[in-house]
């Protein structure tokens, strides 16, 4: 699971000053507002709520606006209530494909979404999690960035979670050309509390927030990372570089 941070390590260790120049884009900003109601988790994303929300912008290079843009469009939204944060995501691809079927799975082996989440400025410590078009997820908790020698904890659960998947096209069907997959998450805020001391949010709480998504070329060992938020190199675990998410009460 180093094999993306691995080159992105050595770089910093040798050129700590190149590191400082390449960051260039500024971290972005979503604003969340509270539901009045619960979702319903089916992926399907035809709520009333879901509808008022806003979409993040685009997703771009992990690298940054110096990188060319994505060939598939990626774009995510977020609302809360008293149980949960919810996540939505909406990713382009012509030809949906997954195959990894075991939680906490490698799940990045596949195409996937990313959601990475760091609470609490005081800490170190920040979760992540991946889903792929198979709704097969991984959680894992990192008591600190791995540039600071932090850990992946792949014990830690989410019990409560929801998540949903609808492909629009088939899944692993070569033959013809899909629109892509939309994805559905509720996570439940007493979830964090087993590895971080996280309360639930009001209006006005701060979090930095980040989405990946991992892309795999077609008959080629190349991966592409494309973000909401980029991180100025190949590297998701730079929380300083991640977006801002605002916790707000209904519109």
């Amino acid at each position: 699971m180093f094999r993306r941070f691995r080159l992105a390590f050595w770089m910093l260790l040798a050129v700590p000053a190149l590191y400082a120049q390449v960051i260039k884009d500024t971290p972005k900003s979503y604003q969340c507002f509270r539901t009045e109601k619960p979702l319903v988790v089916d992926g399907k994303l035809d709520e009333k709520a879901w509808k008022k929300a806003e979409w993040t912008t685009d997703f771009v290079d992990i690298e940054g606006s110096a990188k060319p843009l994505p060939k598939f469009k990626t774009r995510a939204k977020m609302l809360w209530d008293d149980q949960y944060l919810y996540i939505a995501a909406e990713l382009e691809e012509p030809e949906v494909k997954a195959t990894l079927t075991e939680h906490d799975s490698v799940i990045f082996h596949d195409n996937d979404f990313e959601v990475f989440l760091k609470p609490l400025a005081t800490e170190k410590g920040y979760f992540e999690f991946e889903i792929n078009a198979l709704n097969t997820g991984w959680d894992l908790f990192l008591n600190k960035p791995y540039l600071e020698q932090g850990k992946a904890d792949n014990s830690w659960e989410m019990p409560g979670l929801k998540t949903a998947v609808v492909v629009h096209g088939t899944l692993n069907h070569p033959g013809d050309r899909d629109k892509g997959w939309t994805v559905e998450i509720a996570m439940p805020w007493s979830a964090f509390a087993s590895r971080l001391p996280v309360t639930p949010p009001v209006a006005g709480t701060e979090w930095r927030v980040n989405f990946s998504r991992v892309e795999w070329t077609a008959g080629k060992p190349h991966e592409d990372n494309w973000v909401w938020s980029p991180q100025g190199v190949i590297n998701m675990h730079v929380p300083t570089e991640w977006g801002y998410l605002k916790f707000l009460d209904k519109r």
